[in-house]
């Protein structure tokens, strides 16, 4: 009984931490950029069970049959489930939707690839081209964080420009003058190769090399989370009476484990 509460109390903090991660979906269901994340469970090593007073069998035991007996090894009965534990919380990198704002400095990126942003933790980067041009005539995000160029640097707008438009792989022209690069990477297929930071940023794992994007940026666009609300709110549904499953076995295993001492014990 006791192995039954680990196991109903493993299945309900699973289902926490993943109820966490539909929250946080949720939350930022209208952030620009922003991939939803995905729990991934997985089951404990089941235990092999074997019926362990066969294991004494002997030629005049009852199991034995005309000179057959199961020997010294127990026969396997099957294995028993100790629950289930979040392996990975997973990020979806699927394309998220277009919205077209009109705005110059609001880009968006089809396919593969990722902005370069400075921020006080180093590179980091990101899907959200919500930028904004500083009164010095830098490039940078809603939270102040510089936009990197090819070269390292930082992208700088003259204040006088009337027309900006930005190439499919970051080229930067200001009234049809070239006044900069985007640093627009990519990554290898390995999924696991940008882990997030928060505030829709990623940072690399170690090893992993930045290279020249293949997806292309859009102009006077921003990609939306690639967050369903309705499937969200319908996993969250589905996620609470899981949930809820495992608080009523905790129940029953407690009063079994009360009857057990309080009433046999008794006897």
């Amino acid at each position: 009984m006791w192995r039954g509460l680990y196991t109903a109390g493993a299945g309900m903090i699973t289902e926490t931490k993943r109820t966490d991660a539909i929250a946080n979906n949720l939350a930022n269901a209208n952030t620009s950029g922003y991939k939803r994340d995905v729990a991934i469970n997985s089951e404990f090593e089941p235990m092999l069970i074997r019926r362990i007073n066969d294991a004494k069998a002997d030629a005049s035991d009852v199991t034995s049959f005309k000179g057959f007996h199961l020997g010294s090894q127990a026969p396997a009965v099957g294995t028993l489930g100790l629950g289930s534990y979040i392996s990975e919380i997973a990020v979806d990198q699927a394309q998220g939707p277009f919205e077209t704002t009109g705005n110059p400095l609001d880009l968006a990126i089809s396919g593969n690839g990722y902005f370069a942003i400075q921020t006080p933790q180093g590179v980091r980067y990101t899907r959200d081209g919500n930028f904004y041009r500083s009164a010095q005539g830098i490039l940078q995000t809603v939270q102040g964080n510089p936009v990197l160029g090819a070269n390292g640097g930082t992208i700088t707008i003259p204040g006088n420009a009337r027309y900006i438009t930005f190439g499919g792989k970051g080229e930067v022209r200001a009234d049809n003058r070239v006044v900069g690069q985007l640093a627009f990477v990519e990554f290898d297929g390995d999924r696991r190769a940008l882990l997030k930071q928060g505030g829709n940023l990623f940072y690399p794992q170690q090893g992993a090399t930045p290279r020249p994007a293949t997806g292309d940026i859009e102009q006077g666009i921003l990609e939306r989370a690639n967050t369903n609300v309705v499937s969200e709110m319908v996993a969250l549904i589905n996620n609470y009476r899981v949930y809820e499953a495992g608080s009523k076995a905790v129940t029953t295993q407690d009063s079994m484990l009360d009857k057990s001492v309080n009433e046999v014990g008794r006897i």
